[in-house]
């Protein structure tokens, strides 16, 4: 189901500091989201998305957002992507994440967006203009097998269409990295895995890489993802069971091994752990003569 509804809020005010991606604001465009991850944590009952598969977009949202734009004194990041994505198939034709970004364009703050589709580079032209005052992109890349990726991930870009995304960024100018998270115990959580992700972003021009080593599990998220688990991977959900009973965080196999791995990687091709976070210019005073 696809239908719209009406928000009373854009921009939500991020906990400070954030350490992640160093956003000030979040904004969601959508409720839900199509690209159907097995192991979305945003199917959490906390969140309060009662199906996660009916999409709900907010049709007022650009007037909100407008509004509050242009009362905000302080400019920080703004971000959006951490509970849908933003490049979901039906914005290719409601386009609210584009008509959002020219207006953050318009008023000159910085953005942060986090994706798994390559229809972000429809809106490169917005981008570059944002990136006067910051924008970056972060593609959640958490194997660089297409054929794995479309059993968790089977509405999203494949990876590959996401690495080249990054490539086309990169040589533009913008900011761009991957968030490699989760990475599923028993499917993801191997040396060969890690160093295939770490090497693509190498070769497309990625300046960094996020990583988690393991995968949140809780409520209806575990329900789910148990699920798809009983239909891709017979058997691997009694693993589940044995190894994190009712734990918040399955962590991977081999998890400091696999930190080892992926560190030495990083540290041999320059690549930062790290998002470079906005930084507001500030006024420098002339020298008194």
């Amino acid at each position: 189901m696809i239908k719209p509804i009406q928000a009373k809020v854009m921009l939500s005010h991020v906990k400070q500091p954030d350490t992640w991606f160093g956003l000030k604001y979040n904004m969601n465009l959508y409720r839900g989201c199509q690209h159907q991850c097995i192991y979305c944590d945003s199917r959490s009952e906390c969140y309060q998305v009662e199906n996660f598969s009916d999409i709900l977009y907010k049709e007022n949202a650009i007037e909100l957002l407008a509004n509050e734009l242009a009362r905000k004194r302080v400019k920080g990041t703004i971000g959006t992507g951490s509970m849908n994505d933003p490049y979901m198939p039906i914005e290719a034709k409601i386009q609210l994440t584009r008509r959002a970004l020219e207006l953050i364009a318009r008023f000159r703050f910085p953005v942060h967006i986090i994706t798994k589709s390559d229809l972000v580079l429809r809106d490169l032209d917005l981008l570059r203009r944002i990136n006067e005052v910051y924008t970056a992109v972060s593609f959640t890349i958490t194997t660089a097998d297409d054929q794995l990726a479309k059993r968790l991930e089977p509405a999203a870009s494949p990876p590959s269409a996401r690495l080249r995304a990054i490539k086309i960024l990169a040589e533009n100018g913008i900011l761009t990295g991957i968030t490699m998270m989760p990475i599923l115990p028993f499917i993801q959580d191997n040396e060969e895995n890690i160093t295939q992700i770490v090497t693509q972003a190498h070769e497309h021009g990625a300046s960094y890489i996020l990583p988690s080593f393991g995968v949140t599990l809780r409520d209806r998220q575990r329900l789910y993802y148990y699920n798809k688990l009983d239909r891709h991977f017979p058997g691997l959900r009694q693993r589940y069971e044995r190894q994190f009973g009712n734990n918040y965080f399955a962590p991977a196999n081999n998890y400091e091994k696999l930190k080892a791995v992926f560190a030495d990687l990083c540290e041999h091709y320059g690549i930062e752990q790290r998002i470079r976070p906005y930084q507001p210019q500030t006024a420098t005073q002339l020298p008194l003569l």
